[in-house]
This record gives structure tokens, sequence and C-alpha cells, in this order.
């Protein structure tokens, strides 16, 4: 029986090729198979996929680089003001604790060590770029203090807030097993944002005078990495910092999971949005998880054209698998796909090195990630995630500078950060996907939305060389915005379109618009 089922699978996979290959030719013969030439872009406006719910976004990660005084401090500032996204990640993580750790030492029958007076100022800057101007942010002070977890010996940190250390999340098993512990420690840090301060454990108070509204609270960061996080401990924290921050601000949202590799892990995803597992009343808001592509070191950007895609395919096919889960356990809980990007061989080299290298990423690098992220908005708008984040404003030589969205040579936003405004301005939840393909076009990927704005059709060339495109009959006069090479560290480049055939230079992501 057995050699008869291997038998009958081979059989069946080996005839489907030819069998598809007759019934083509069948087809074409009979004229009922259209011939397309290739890279025409075909484009149905009557027949709806589904209305669009998702956000383009990115994260703002804490490091010294985006310090007062640091060169490109302004500059940073400046355009995360301008670009005026919802939803902004903001993320103080464990390489730096005394800029992302607001109680770094236990406390004593005598006094505490609550100290915000180095974090405050990054904080604010944020804030100041992005709730100040009326744009909702998810902020995320992702890392526990180490003293709240068994460790063999203390966990020392550095007295430079600049110097990076990478092995200051130390421990597994918190010391309070009830994890009220790391819950009060999460409240009190958000009441001193939202409340104007709070009581410490001994009965002191402490005044900030801040009131800022979070609307969104992401619940750790990568915890299938930090302090080997099983999904049963991971719900537990979640529960027990929800309810503190409830008690504090009780209109925040909650983000949680946060993993660095939800493939791998599926049994997370399945333990914590089973409502069972939670105590009673605990929400489940928002969903999250991370992708980067990671090229091996043998290749260039000849290969990053395919290894890029390739393993964002990977991914998708993951968040497919999330979404089923997701839709069968917690269907009201939304999706936040919020560190998407890059990471290079030669950062991690840097960080073996604990020094920056020489800077060999090539200028055609930041367009081919910028059209990596283009892939992914078309691809997860379409799986209806609701948030789409790009990972991340800064990154520089040491600090996963092949992750950054600013030039951190001249403080101008790079390829990757002019990509994503150009979604932000033109694609929004509400838009109307319609059909759309390209034949014979496996290098170009593209999704026409109706909008409030007129009709947009999103084009990424996901290869390292150009390709001539046949747009649809109705676009010959519309307008064309694009980023690739040749705009640099600008913006995207707006020209009128003249005919139906439209050049993109490689790794190009453009946008037609018409009415």
């Amino acid at each position: 029986m057995k050699f008869q089922q291997i038998s009958s699978r081979f059989l069946a996979r080996t005839m489907i090729v030819p069998v598809c290959t007759a019934l083509l030719s069948t087809m074409q013969a009979a004229g009922q198979f259209p011939r397309t030439p290739p890279n025409t872009v075909v484009v149905d406006f009557t027949k709806t996929l589904m209305v669009s719910k998702s956000t383009p976004t990115l994260q703002v990660v804490v490091n010294p680089m985006i310090a007062k005084g640091s060169p490109i401090h302004d500059g940073t500032f400046g355009a995360l003001k301008d670009l005026g996204a919802d939803y902004v990640r903001y993320v103080p993580w464990n390489p730096y604790p005394k800029l992302s750790v607001a109680e770094l030492d236990p406390p004593t029958s005598d006094k505490t060590s609550w100290d915000f007076s180095l974090i405050d100022p990054y904080t604010k800057d944020f804030l100041e770029a992005t709730e100040e101007q009326g744009h909702s942010t998810v902020m995320n002070f992702s890392t526990i203090p180490t003293w709240m977890f068994k460790t063999d010996k203390p966990v020392t940190y550095p007295a430079d807030p600049n110097q990076v250390v990478w092995n200051y999340t130390q421990g597994a098993e918190p010391i309070d097993p009830t994890n009220k512990q790391i819950g009060d420690y999460m409240g009190r840090l958000v009441s001193w944002y939202t409340q104007g301060g709070f009581t410490d454990e001994l009965g002191k108070e402490h005044k900030s005078g801040y009131h800022y509204k979070f609307p969104y609270w992401e619940v750790l960061n990568e915890p299938d990495i930090e302090h080997q996080t099983t999904p049963e401990a991971y719900t537990a924290r979640y529960d027990a910092i929800v309810e503190a921050i409830h008690k504090v601000s009780p209109t925040t949202k909650f983000v949680g999971l946060g993993l660095a590799f939800p493939s791998q892990n599926p049994e997370i995803f399945e333990y914590f949005l089973d409502g069972s597992h939670h105590r009673p009343g605990i929400p489940l808001d928002y969903i999250s998880y991370h992708f980067y592509a990671t090229p091996d070191m043998s290749e260039d950007i000849n290969g990053w054209q395919y290894t890029f895609f390739n393993q964002a395919d990977g991914f998708l096919t993951g968040v497919r698998y999330i979404k089923a889960i997701r839709d069968r356990l917690s269907p009201a809980t939304k999706m936040d796909t919020d560190e998407l990007g890059v990471i290079l061989p030669t950062d991690f080299l840097e960080l073996m090195a604990a020094k920056a290298l020489p800077d060999h990423i090539p200028a055609a690098y930041w367009n081919a990630a910028g059209a990596l992220f283009g892939y992914l908005f078309i691809e997860e708008t379409k799986l209806g995630v609701d948030v789409i984040g790009e990972s991340q404003l800064v990154g520089y030589p040491s600090q996963f500078p092949s992750v950054s969205m600013m030039d951190y040579n001249n403080g101008k936003p790079n390829a990757r950060f002019w990509v994503l405004k150009l979604l932000k301005d033109n694609f929004h939840p509400g838009d109307t996907l319609v059909q759309t393909s390209v034949s014979s076009g496996s290098a170009t990927d593209a999704q026409a939305f109706i909008t409030p704005a007129g009709k947009k059709l999103l084009l990424v060339n996901k290869r390292n060389s150009p390709v001539e495109l046949t747009l649809p009959a109705e676009a010959k006069s519309a307008t064309v915005s694009v980023v690739d090479e040749a705009t640099g560290d600008g913006a995207a480049r707006v020209s009128a379109q003249a005919g139906d055939k439209l050049k993109l230079a490689p790794f190009a992501v453009a946008v037609v618009t018409w009415h």
C-alpha cells in the first residue's frame, strides 16, 4: 500500500506539467487564453479584491546618534515630524541600559534608584515629533530591569550611558513568580509620562509634570530571544504588565508578542491568542512580529535582488499561517509587523568586532531595501495586516547601519525613508484594492487602488536592472512619483506620464496617479 501511495503521488506530480502545458496550448489555439505582451500591467477596476486596513509606518530605536548634540539629531527629528506617520513605534532597548531602564538597581530599605534624567530627553524629542503633532505612537520600553530576574551574580552595566553592552538581559526566572514586580515597574514608568509622576516602592512621590497620551503600548520586545521566555511565561508577564498599565492609563490599547522569529514559534501564537490562558478582562488588541532579510556573506547586490524577495516570500507564508491562527482563536485581534527591513551580514561583523568597520554598503542597497519594503507593503496589505512598520529610523556603523532610514553621513533621509513617505502619502485604510497583474513580470510587483485622490498604481521593480512596463491605456496622461537611485537622498521625483510605456530603474518604487 505504501509503495502504491508513493507511486500515485509521483505520477500525479510528474503528470501535472505536461497536462497544464497541453491545456494552455489548447486554450491559446482556441482563442480562450489571451496573449498579453510581457511586462504589461493589467488592471480591472470593476473587480474589487478588498478594502485596505493597512497603515505604513516605522520604528524609532533609542541610540546615541539621535541624542541632542548628534550631528544628525536635527535632521532626524525634522524628518520624523515632516513624515507625519501614525502608529510610530518607540523602543528604548537593552544595549543602552541607562537610556532604557528607569530603575537600574533594586530598592533598599531607605532608597530607590528611579532616574529618568537620561531617558527623558530622547522620549520628549520623539513625542514632540509625533504625539504633539497629532499622530499616534506605539510605546515600548522593552527592557525589564535585570535585577528582577534570578541570576548567578548581579548584572552590571556601563557607567557611560553611550557604551553599548549586549549581555544586559540575563536570567530566565523572575524573582517574583507572580510578575507583579515587573508589572508595577511598567505601571510606574507609564504613570511618569501620563499622570505627572508616581509613588515608588517606599512611598516616595516622584513628580514629572508630564501628561502625554499613550494610545498604544507594546509589551516587551522579541521575548523569543530575551530571557528564554516560554509562551506561558510571556502570557503571564503580558497580563501582569497590562493590568498595571491599565490602572494608570485605562484608555491604552496593547500590542503583544513582538516576536523576532515568528515562523519558528507557532506555538506562542496558539497559546497567547487563546483567551482562556489570560486573566479575566485582559485585552488582545494587537499582535506583532518581525522580519529582516539577511543575505549570505558571499553575496553582493546581484544576489540580494533575489535573496531579499525570496526570503520575504517565506515570511509572507508565515504571515498567512499566523493569520489563520488569529482568525481561529481571536479574530478581533489586529496584526502589526513593526520591524521590517534588511540586516546585512557585515552588520554582524561590526557587532562581533565591537566597533565600526569601513562602510562598504553600495548606494543601490538603499533602493533595494526600499523596494523590499514596497513589496512587503503590497503583499501584506492584500493579507489584511493592519500596521506595516519599517525598521528603523537611525542605525549607523557599529549599530546596524544597513537598517537605517537616515543617511548617517549627512543627516538626510535615504531612499528607504522616501519609499515609506511615498507609501504613507498615497495609501490609507479604506482604499479599495482591485484586480491587478503583470504579464510574465516576475521582476515587478504591482497593485492598483481606488483612493479618494483618484486611481493609483503602485509599482515595485524587484531587480537590479531596468524594466519597461506597458501601463493601462487610461494611465497615459498620469502623474508618476518615483524613488530610485537617481533620487538619492531626495524625495520622490514627480513627472508627467506620456504614452503607455514606463521605464523603471533598478529597484525603483513608483506611484502612478490618474483620475
